[in-house]
């Protein structure tokens, strides 16, 4: 089968054939038919500090993807061949407390899909039958391809009750403006969310935030000013990892407001600690969906109306995966959607 290679431990990813997996006990081989790319794999391709001290090649690349059940192995019994699903990317021990306690998406073991293990960027990939999301409702492939990185939105967004809630979000990648539409699908008063890239910002625009402030030009505190907010925001949702983010959230929320991280810093953030006692602040840090409380979600939302496809701003066929990269890593893109059905389309966008 064809599949997006890592092949050595240096920048750069190569279209190979590789063995097409079979699968065991309890396992399912799903015929791949989008991938979207995350900055996982961003990391992975460009080869830098954490891919180099992280990943063993040669790696299959990918986690976030929609495809076609192909093959079943022996002992699965819910999954059926033609099902059209999404995969849950953290493959979990099933034995450790958290795993014991229900808790899997806390396991002490999980093995990260396309990370530590053959991913979804090729032709097939085989998961443990527990990770596969069958969709019961019609889902648009290119919607169900981001299904992994929806999960973390909806996973941070509904943390914390946002009914009637004032909510600011830091950082308007394509987890943020999902995170943004999941609040004001929940029923939130306003939703800010803050970036310095216009692309983005008029990217969260379209899916209808209150506001989408460039904080190159304005402040948070000049924001609240013009919603007439008093007090400070109810809910934050960090999603930037960047260190003044973080700080300029804890200054602007009310007393005994609440604050979900999904962004992970590269550095160091200096917290203000004073600020988040006397105001009895609340931080929560967020990893990836629970499992599958998350996914119930995500498929219930999308049934009741909410729409994502705004987000997703480019696709290719899996030929093109340079120029797909290249589209990811510019920043001017919200999701990059990869088709395995086809080696090239005539659109990019």
């Amino acid at each position: 089968m064809r599949a997006l290679l890592k092949p050595a431990a240096a920048p750069g990813l190569d279209l190979a054939d590789v063995p097409t997996p079979q699968p065991g006990e309890g396992q399912v081989l799903i015929k791949v038919l989008r991938t979207g790319i995350c900055g996982t794999d961003l990391h992975i391709e460009g080869w830098d500090d954490w891919a180099a001290r992280s990943i063993r090649t040669p790696l299959v690349l990918g986690h976030e993807f929609v495809g076609e059940v192909a093959e079943l192995g022996p002992g699965v019994r819910e999954v059926k061949k033609g099902d059209l699903v999404s995969g849950e990317g953290h493959i979990v021990c099933g034995n450790c407390r958290n795993c014991m306690a229900g808790k899997r998406h806390l396991c002490i073991r999980t093995i990260g899909l396309g990370v530590h293990t053959d991913g979804a960027f090729a032709e097939y990939v085989l998961l443990p039958e527990a990770n596969v999301w069958v969709h019961r409702h019609e889902v648009d492939p290119d919607v169900a391809a981001i299904f992994d990185p929806f999960g973390n939105a909806v996973h941070t967004a509904l943390t914390f009750p946002v009914l009637g809630e004032d909510v600011l979000i830091t950082g308007a990648g394509p987890i943020g403006i999902m995170a943004a539409a999941v609040a004001r699908h929940a029923g939130a008063r306003h939703v800010v969310i803050t970036d310095v890239s216009p692309y983005r910002l008029e990217l969260a625009r379209k899916i209808g935030v209150t506001v989408a402030a460039d904080v190159s030009n304005t402040t948070i505190e000049r924001v609240q000013r013009d919603l007439g907010m008093s007090e400070g925001f109810d809910i934050g949702l960090e999603m930037s990892g960047k260190p003044q983010a973080m700080q300029e959230m804890i200054a602007n929320m009310r007393h005994g407001g609440r604050i979900a991280v999904l962004g992970l810093p590269a550095e160091e953030i200096a917290v203000d600690m004073a600020t988040v006692v006397t105001r009895m602040l609340t931080i929560k840090g967020i990893y990836g969906r629970e499992m599958y409380e998350t996914w119930y979600a995500m498929s219930v939302l999308l049934q009741g109306g909410l729409d994502i496809s705004p987000l997703i701003t480019h696709r290719f066929g899996y030929a093109q995966h340079a120029e797909a990269f290249a589209a990811a890593r510019s920043g001017h893109c919200g999701k990059v959607v990869i088709d395995w059905t086809r080696a090239t389309l005539h659109s990019a966008s």
